[in-house]
């Protein structure tokens, strides 16, 4: 099942669109992973983790939009600071980058 939040709780999460200008494998990542930095536009540039090994190879990252939570705390994961959670549709050990139809500005809200 699922929790049932406020909608000024939803508000409070902060979604943007940013463009993957640099990956870097994580051999130090429990499970397999990515770094990834992330161009959000005026809110600057900021590094994520993501688990998306399976669907994607490097080259085809760099310059990829996609959907991110911006401002969640930052999270040590091994040797890596993780500043913003990309967003992905799951699917067993698979992981879908979620992204908008069209390219549109970094930093673009998502509501």
């Amino acid at each position: 099942m699922y929790n049932v939040i406020k909608f000024e709780d939803f508000t409070k999460v902060d979604l943007r669109v940013g463009t993957i200008i640099d990956v870097q494998d994580f051999p130090e990542a429990r499970h397999p992973a990515y770094q990834l930095t992330i161009d959000f536009g005026e809110l600057g540039v900021k590094k994520s983790s993501a688990q998306i090994t399976r669907l994607y190879k490097k080259e085809d990252l760099i310059n990829r939009q996609i959907a991110a939570v911006v401002n969640f705390p930052k999270k040590q994961i091994a040797t890596f600071m993780s500043e913003c959670l990309v967003l992905g549709a799951v699917k067993g050990e698979d992981v879908m980058l979620l992204h908008p139809e069209s390219s549109v500005k970094n930093g673009t809200v998502i509501s």
